[in-house]
């Protein structure tokens, strides 16, 4: 088969308010090339605590944090990475800032590609700009591009229809939220074109349940050879 397999993992890890141990254990057992966190740490000493997640995990802090509003970036060794940079949404008074993190990466040196995470509002009315935004910041790149978020709604929202234009995803329609009896599609991994998706599941077991409130996506993935 051709191309370059990476294996994304898009994962809300609920201000790592919940089995810590479970968490990391279980990323480890996924073992992705990239993670894209959500609800990362993003105030108080917020760099040792990314730091101290991803050396927990078996892997390295890519970007994000505090400049991305808790969206962070998380790779394995596997992945080199050769730009950064955040983009932050619109306050709207009353609710919280909320941001995205990009990384220009490689894997093995040769397939070059765009990842991006973001966390999008509980708002409705907030949603719709904030999607437009984030998908807007994406698709001014070139090549390869992933984008992985909790868009806080499923399929039928207009806010993932944004997201989703003339990007892949799977069909499959598995909720991912709450992990304790998930009810909800509102997390998901969209590639573009030139990116073949080999697998895509959602991780439902004791252990997820336990680790947060949202199940892990996880992605393997084709990258176009350089």
């Amino acid at each position: 088969m051709s191309g370059v397999p990476v294996r994304v993992v898009s994962y809300n890890v609920h201000g790592l308010r919940d089995d810590r141990a479970a968490l990391t254990g279980l990323i480890r057992d996924l073992a992705p090339d990239v993670l894209v966190v959500q609800e990362a740490p993003r105030r108080f000493r917020w760099r040792d605590r990314c730091a101290s997640l991803a050396a927990e995990s078996g892997l390295v802090v890519a970007a994000g944090g505090l400049p991305s509003l808790g969206n962070l970036l998380l790779v394995s060794l596997r992945v080199a990475i050769h730009r950064t940079w955040c983009l932050r949404y619109p306050l709207t008074p009353g609710r919280h800032l909320r941001g995205a993190a990009f990384a220009e990466a490689s894997v093995h040196g040769s397939a070059r590609f765009v990842v991006t995470g973001s966390h999008l509002a509980t708002d409705p009315a907030e949603r719709p700009a904030q999607a437009d935004r984030w998908r807007a910041a994406a698709a001014a790149v070139t090549g390869p591009l992933i984008m992985a978020a909790d868009l806080n709604e499923g399929p039928g929202g207009s806010a993932w229809r944004m997201v989703a234009d003339a990007l892949v995803t799977t069909e499959k329609d598995e909720p991912t939220f709450p992990a304790s009896l998930p009810r909800r599609r509102i997390d998901g991994i969209f590639v573009s074109p030139d990116v073949s998706i080999d697998s895509y599941e959602i991780v439902e077991d004791e252990r997820a349940r336990r680790a947060s409130d949202h199940l892990p996506v996880v992605a393997d993935l084709r990258l176009p050879s350089a």
